[in-house]
């Protein structure tokens, strides 16, 4: 017996194998993500990940709350502070 393939067995195939690599590649970006974190965060990323304000991320780096580091004019924050702060202030 001789199993004839339709083109929409086709499109159904490769409408599969897509949503199997999005999710793939989904599931590979997320974990790479995780293990290639920063240490350091620069002041625009904090504001967007924190919903902050310039003034307040200007604020825990004059009142020493965060450590920081002035390259070339971009501040940047180190991360395990800003978890540690937010994790004990919530």
């Amino acid at each position: 017996m001789s199993e004839s393939i339709t083109k929409e067995d086709l499109h159904e195939f490769g409408t599969m194998l897509l949503h199997n690599l999005h999710k793939a590649m989904k599931n590979s970006v997320a974990e790479q993500k995780k293990e290639d974190q920063p240490e350091w965060l620069k002041s625009k990323t904090v504001r967007k990940l924190m919903d902050m304000s310039p003034g307040s991320i200007q604020n825990l780096r004059i009142t020493g709350r965060v450590r920081f580091k002035k390259v070339m004019g971009s501040y940047y924050y180190n991360r395990s502070d800003l978890l540690a702060l937010f994790s004990t202030n919530t």
